[in-house]
């Protein structure tokens, strides 16, 4: 039987983390903010986490996928500048929600970020490299595509769709409460 692939690089202080740090469950995203696959994904996760709450935190890593998206890199640049100012999750959730091209000097202003801080940071490139580490990361944990998920260091085959994602999470109990998902 093929063994799932393993997180090559575990959940550290470079990480973006929601969650309690003392949680039993850790689920990590590889994703890309151009990706309609991962807004999707990022939004049953949500609904996990609620589900969860304390049991389980979660992490973002990018992996944009520049061969199709040319402005991902630059967006997943983005979110490192934003962290910058800790606006990391709120500019993470501003990028999710938008399915048009972006400008994330707007959602900086809209943000109340230091904009010429961040247009100084996102020019300079200093975050190249972390996106370069996560994506590495990634490719290093057998990651192809975005979203791929996962589950306390174990990649996540199923969907991503809240059902088999609680499952997965150990979560049925908590969905089984919750007609709504």
């Amino acid at each position: 039987m093929a063994r799932h692939p393993r997180l090559a690089v575990p959940v550290g202080p470079e990480d973006h983390v929601l969650g309690n740090p003392e949680a039993q469950l850790t689920l990590v995203m590889y994703g890309d903010y151009t990706c309609p696959y991962t807004r999707r994904a990022s939004a049953f996760v949500d609904v996990a986490r609620r589900k969860l709450g304390r049991r389980m935190r979660y992490a973002f890593r990018h992996f944009p996928r520049e061969e199709v998206h040319p402005e991902a890199f630059l967006l997943a640049e983005a979110a490192h500048a934003a962290a910058a100012q800790r606006k990391f999750w709120e500019m993470h959730e501003a990028l999710l929600r938008t399915d048009e091209p972006v400008d994330p000097a707007e959602i900086a202003a809209h943000l109340g970020m230091d904009l010429e801080g961040f247009a100084s940071e996102l020019q300079a490139r200093i975050h190249r490299a972390q996106v370069a580490r996560e994506v590495d990361g990634g490719v290093r944990s057998g990651v192809t595509g975005t979203p791929t998920l996962f589950i306390n260091g174990k990649r996540h085959v199923g969907t991503w769709e809240v059902g088999s994602l609680l499952r997965a999470l150990g979560g049925a109990p908590a969905m089984a409460r919750s007609a709504h998902l």
